[in-house]
């Protein structure tokens, strides 16, 4: 499989606190262990030309991981929109963290993907809702992170396809955290925990979600749609 971990790559230049946790980046640490499961991964960054995300790089790529968070605005339109046609056309999604914000998800989801939200060190306990889905395999009934920040319902999504994660927070806050959706051939896969001041991303069974996350929307060799004036497959002629 062939896979792109995208992010902005700008906390970890900024903010010295996001560096000693991620020295390589966020994306180089997700890099690394989805590597680990025999993939061929490539990152691309926010200031790379064209977002590291050329028309060779996304025919290439059967899987896209997106981190965002502060700089949605700088992602170009047109980059945005190139990589919305490449999932509608097959490319698997996995939408990480504050990517739920991201140009590229809104455009999927056609809502504005608002939520409430908080930076108070919440423990949050990830209750798996789905154990039958493929995305879970291996958890067990929740996963415990000790220091998160908190994203709280209501989330301005549209109704999942599958709702596979829902969080709980010490707040008191509940969070539809890890949702499934189908656009076109694509399959997207949005996951919640992940903001750049923890070290979630070393996780274990985090790493263990994102690496089933990225293996269920590959789509590998699904068909294309025929669409227009079509021929038919009988002989209809003869009537």
């Amino acid at each position: 499989m062939n896979i792109t971990v995208w992010n902005e790559f700008r906390h970890e230049k900024e903010n010295k606190v996001v560096s000693d946790i991620y020295p390589e980046g966020i994306h180089g640490t997700i890099a690394e262990f989805l590597e680990s499961d025999e993939h061929f991964v490539r990152t691309a960054t926010l200031d790379e030309e064209e977002h590291g995300l050329t028309d060779e790089v996304l025919e290439d790529t059967d899987v896209l991981v997106w981190w965002g968070h502060k700089a949605h605005d700088e992602v170009k339109d047109e980059v945005a929109e190139k990589v919305k046609q490449r999932v509608l056309d097959g490319m698997g999604l996995v939408v990480l963290h504050s990517a739920h914000f991201s140009k590229v998800f809104q455009k999927l989801m056609g809502t504005s993907c608002d939520l409430k939200w908080r930076e108070a060190d919440d423990k949050e306990r990830i209750w798996v809702v789905d154990p039958t889905h493929p995305i879970t395999e291996g958890l067990g009934e929740y996963i415990d992170i000790e220091k998160e920040e908190m994203y709280g319902e209501h989330f301005d999504i549209p109704a999942p396809d599958e709702l596979v994660f829902v969080s709980w927070f010490e707040g008191g806050e509940v969070f539809r955290s890890g949702a499934t959706f189908k656009r076109g051939r694509g399959k997207i896969f949005y996951f919640r925990p992940g903001h750049e001041t923890y070290p979630t991303y070393y996780h274990s069974e985090v790493q263990k979600v994102i690496q089933n996350g990225v293996k269920w929307a590959n789509n590998g060799g699904t068909p294309k749609n025929v669409y227009g004036n079509s021929q038919p497959l009988e002989n209809i002629s003869e009537k």
